[in-house]
């Protein structure tokens, strides 16, 4: 595709008034390095069959530090040729020694077949270039009978955490000639192990190098990374050693577009403007009429099914070299085979676009894509540079169109696109002392091996000398027997059984079609999702067909759907509660530079345990194309009840935010409240690298707890995981980006984009010009 491709679009009277910015990212040229010399003959005949002459400097960079016997941190953009920096000394190594083994660690089970494949392509190139290398994928959808095969034979195994958790750490005996002789363990898209996951996969690698230690192996660490602002501290705290971080990238880079792009307004007064999915199905469909592949980032699994119905509609009848234009949706929920279909399809040109959640945003090879559609911003800049590099791949010229939502941060964004171009890339936080992971890991870590007194006190054990109150408490439990200096699993239980990495739930419903008058699977979902996607009478959308919900049973983990057609889709509202359970830490927030005795208080905060309770208690119709609401219906399923951790803005009589709220009624103080509480759910992901998802936001006009108005900003998984905390050092600059959001808004009394609609926003911006008078966190007070 070159630049001039998308020229018509970017000039045409049905875009070109609503573009905020388009910038030409240049393209670069790439820097290279030789072979290294010591390089197995056979390894340089593989690559230059595949063209391959040389390699990028980074590429030879990081081998040299690993032939030094370091662990390594590859920090380079999407598509530099990251995958040759862990598959060269790899294969060397197992080239080298006949016994050596490997274990590649991919997030996502479809990352795991992409890179099988590729492996697969390398090692057996050519009759003269084979490799005497057998790879075998080991996850959820390897057959029992290839499961045998791939421990005995496997030199590399590819996996993923899940699979590692429950199918191979608690079964190492049926291991033990791969641990014992394991070399390197890879870590792919090391970024996405933050928050809940990223603190699971940190304990989980102790619980892997307790293993790999019990068999007298001591293996090297790589892992990749795309763009992040703390790479070498993640990967030292996911593998607890240092690392040696490699981020001088040597790979060429195409031209590539950025297009910022706000829908137009259709009620000025009320700020109300076209919706996000309305307008990147416009921006889709325009691309593929003019033969460009194209991907569409979607925020919600939801809005891809829609968005995916809404293109097909738009190119019934467009036809492109004598085939129909054929667009499917990929998000979590699909089974192995359909993900597989997709995936193929986008590779050999059958599908010519996708409509994706994130499950495409990492480095799975989807074919040539010339243009990524972000609809609306996915929660970080490091998020929205993962999806605008899916196009462009193969080199060339890409356009990637950010599409804004209503939000306030992509409405913030649209207003200061300078500071989208400035803003730096977010750190990656996990916490793998969260209380709550890391019992669940010590009972997987001893029932796995006994722990050892010894060992645990000479900080030989991975999971420290912090371990031992833990395991005294599992103790007086009954989970764990101590005797002779070991701690020995006494409980009937499999512990990693009952234990998810990717959610406070372990369980899934499965959704099953009766449409035909038998139980089909179609999906599964986890049981929160399901509580709030699949309640009775919803709607389910799947690859384009429509399903009435008739029954959701939690108890049995399942629920039945019938296919039918309706002109709606459905969206739950949830209740919150909130108790606070301890007062750890208080805070004050003053004038910028140092206290002094007098200076105004703009706002107290506390950081502390809280007890969350929510419940789904009813849904809306939305008409589709028009999103109009056409009705509401009643949801009677149980509440969700998590412990975790939590930053309470308090707002007394003595601080200049409690003054302000003094002068309004009870009714409108709650109306500022709940409209800076937009705010911050929709802004405060932009100072972590987190999705608004991740955190829930609760204000109270008179807490009962403190008696005074209060923001509640949770982490929601069960325990924290460090958000909390880490919003709590960032609370002057996250007042002062929520003011100049409704300060810019063109809206004169709350709309999607500030406040909300309805809202109070006088009083709101009001209330945040007291909070923002210049202020700075002081502990202990």
């Amino acid at each position: 595709m070159t630049d001039t491709g998308v020229a018509g679009i970017l000039h045409s009277p049905a875009f070109a008034p609503y573009i905020v910015e388009s910038r030409l990212l240049p393209a670069r040229e790439g820097v290279y390095a030789s072979f290294p010399p010591d390089l197995d003959g056979r390894i340089v005949a593989a690559l230059c069959k595949q063209g391959i002459s040389r390699l990028y400097t980074h590429q030879r960079e990081v081998w040299e530090h690993l032939r030094q016997g370091r662990h390594v941190a590859v920090l380079t953009p999407t598509a530099s040729g990251k995958t040759l920096c862990y598959n060269l000394p790899v294969l060397q190594a197992l080239l080298q020694d006949p016994a050596a083994r490997a274990l590649y660690l991919f997030p996502t089970k479809a990352l795991s077949q992409d890179q099988q494949a590729e492996l697969n392509e390398l090692t057996a190139s050519s009759a003269e270039a084979k490799l005497p290398i057998q790879v075998a994928t080991y996850d959820g959808d390897t057959p029992d009978s290839l499961r045998v095969g791939a421990r005995d034979s496997g030199r590399i195994i590819i996996s993923n955490p899940d699979m590692l958790h429950t199918g191979i750490l608690p079964n190492h005996p049926k291991w033990i000639k791969f641990f014992s002789c394991l070399r390197y363990i890879v870590i792919d898209e090391a970024h996405t192990y933050r928050g809940v996951l990223g603190s699971h996969v940190a304990d989980l690698i102790r619980r892997l190098r307790r293993i790999t230690g019990f068999y007298g192996s001591s293996p090297q660490f790589i892992l990749c990374s795309a763009t992040i602002a703390n790479p070498r501290e993640l990967a030292e705290v996911l593998i607890g050693s240092p690392v040696t971080l490699v981020d001088r990238n040597g790979a060429p880079r195409g031209e590539k577009r950025i297009v910022l792009y706000n829908p137009p307004l259709v009620d000025p007064v009320q700020g109300i403007r076209r919706s996000v999915v309305t307008e990147s199905r416009r921006w889709m469909a325009a691309l593929l009429k003019a033969g460009i592949k194209t991907i569409l980032f979607a925020r919600s699994r939801i809005k891809t099914e829609v968005a995916a119905a809404y293109v097909n509609e738009d190119l019934a009848n467009i036809y492109t070299d004598n085939a129909r234009i054929t667009v499917e949706a990929y998000r979590g929920g699909l089974l192995p085979n359909e993900r597989r279909e997709i995936e193929q399809g986008l590779r050999d040109g059958r599908i010519q676009g996708v409509v994706s959640t994130n499950a495409l945003e990492l480095g799975i090879d989807i074919g040539g894509l010339d243009a990524a559609v972000v609809a609306g911003f996915p929660g970080s800049f490091h998020g929205f540079w993962q999806q605008s590099g899916r196009a462009g791949r193969r080199g060339g010229t890409s356009v990637a169109v950010f599409v804004a939502s209503s939000s306030p941060l992509d409405q913030f964004i649209m207003q200061n696109p300078q500071w989208f171009w400035e803003k730096g890339i977010e750190e990656a936080r996990l916490d793998p002392d969260n209380p709550y992971i890391f019992m669940d890991h010590l009972k997987c870590a001893a029932f796995e091996l006994p722990f050892q007194d010894e060992a645990l006190e000479q900080g030989h054990d991975p999971f420290g000398a912090e371990a031992m109150d833990a395991l005294t408490l599992l103790e007086e439990e009954g989970i764990l027997r101590h005797t002779q200096g070991k701690w020995y699993w006494s409980d009937r239980s499999f512990p990693a059984e009952g234990i998810s990495l990717r959610s406070a739930a372990t369980d899934n419903v499965v959704i099953l079609d009766v449409s035909r008058g038998s139980y089909g699977v179609i999906g599964e979902m986890d049981r929160p999702s399901a509580k709030e996607l699949i309640f009775t009478h919803a709607v389910y959308i799947h690859r384009g067909r429509q399903y009435l919900v008739e029954s959701l049973d939690i108890a049995n983990r399942k629920c039945l759907v019938r296919e039918a057609e309706v002109n709606y889709f459905t969206d739950a509202l949830v209740r919150t509660d909130i108790q606070v359970l301890s007062e750890d830490a208080f805070f004050t927030v003053v004038p910028e530079g140092e206290p002094v005795p007098g200076s105004p208080i703009t706002a107290e905060a506390c950081l502390g345990d809280v007890l969350v309770r929510s419940q789904v208690t009813k849904f809306k119709k939305i008409r589709f194309h028009t999103h109009e609401n056409i009705g509401y219906g009643n949801i009677d399923l149980p509440e969700e009840e998590i412990q975790t951790r939590a930053l309470m803005l308090l707002f007394g009589d003595t601080t200049q935010g409690g003054r302000v709220l003094a002068r309004f009624d009870e009714e409108a103080a709650g109306s500022v409240l709940a409209g800076m509480g937009t705010l911050i759910k929709q802004i405060a992901p932009v100072f972590l690298l987190c999705d608004s998802r991740d955190i829930g936001v609760a204000e109270r006009v008179r807490d009962p707890h403190f008696g005074k108005p209060a923001l509640f900003i949770y982490d929601k998984y069960p325990g924290g995981t460090g958000l909390a905390e880490a919003l709590s050092q960032k609370t002057e600059s996250l007042f002062a980006a929520i003011y100049q959001t409704v300060e810019h808004c063109p809206c004169n009394a709350g709309c999607p984009s500030c406040v909300g609609p309805g809202r109070h926003k006088p009083g709101t911006r009001a209330f945040l010009k007291a909070l923002t008078c210049g202020g700075t966190a002081v502990w202990g007070i």
